[in-house]
């Protein structure tokens, strides 16, 4: 288990927003990651809330402009914030673009070079970071979910829909929702893992084709979308095709459209506290 360096603490609501810093094995670089331990950690272990932030973040997007670390430290919970993919590898073009590469890792495991060494974000965030974090911190192994914004939702979605039963449940904000049929989700795919939309690796990566096949444990799914995120008119996020899925899969899944709302951190703040009680309501059972 690798050392971790504190980069950053603040005491917010009673408990405290802290960064760290580590050697992670599985990208190859060293990576932050956003931690909110409350007040109630102190006391005795509690559960934990995974959050993955969308394409261009860091771990200090949903830290900084979320809001959550009131109703976190309410409902007694740690929030932990990871980056959004390696960095600084050195991999040509890995700068190219906004929305590939660096900033991008699509919480996927990369097949193709030359990306494959590192860009390893799904056995990051599902195995690496949670055993880290419950080797170093206060935490309930058994208590935990996870939730997401955007490329970050997406991840959310894949991440429980591909292991049942490691979370007790999964919330979304605007998610994207069915990458194969999306440009973003199509030319990350292509780049990460080769082929085109008929590549039959492609559809363990869709949130959309995953819920098709789930088998496993209830799984009760909360989805937000503004009806004003430009990225939903473009055909990036495709909600409904999720819900459709889910629907002939019978799993169950709530997906709210909220009049007037975009894909920003606005969006996000504003129904940050009905996620986290909903994560709350599994966790606690």
């Amino acid at each position: 288990m690798s050392d971790i360096i504190e980069v950053s603490s603040n005491k917010i609501f009673g408990g405290w927003q802290k960064v760290y810093s580590h050697e992670s094995y599985e990208l190859g670089c060293r990576m932050n990651f956003g931690i909110f331990l409350p007040s109630q950690a102190e006391e005795s272990p509690v559960p934990v809330i995974y959050w993955l932030s969308g394409l261009t973040c860091t771990e200090t997007n949903f830290v900084q402009k979320a809001g959550a670390q009131k109703y976190a430290s309410e409902q007694g919970v740690v929030l932990v914030a990871p980056d959004t993919s390696p960095r600084n590898l050195n991999i040509p073009e890995e700068d190219k673009d906004w929305d590939f590469g660096t900033g991008a890792g699509f919480y996927i495991d990369a097949t193709t070079e030359p990306w494959k060494r590192n860009y390893r974000m799904y056995s990051y965030v599902t195995k690496e970071l949670p055993a880290l974090i419950n080797d170093k911190f206060p935490i309930l192994s058994d208590k935990q979910s996870i939730m997401g914004h955007s490329m970050g939702g997406h991840g959310a979605l894949i991440c429980a829909l591909k292991n049942p039963g490691l979370y007790k449940t999964v919330s979304a904000f605007a998610p994207i929702s069915n990458p194969i049929s999306s440009p973003w989700g199509r030319k990350a795919l292509s780049g990460y893992l080769g082929g085109t939309e008929t590549n039959a690796l492609w559809k363990d990566w869709d949130a959309t084709e995953l819920a098709k096949k789930y088998n496993g444990p209830p799984l009760d799914i909360l989805v937000d979308q503004g009806k004003e995120d430009r990225f939903l008119k473009d055909g990036q996020l495709l909600p409904e095709n999720l819900l459709s899925a889910a629907k002939d899969a019978g799993l169950p899944l709530v997906l709210r459209f909220q009049e007037g709302y975009d894909h920003s951190y606005f969006f996000i703040s504003t129904f940050i506290e009905d996620h986290i009680k909903h994560h709350v309501k599994y966790l606690k059972s």
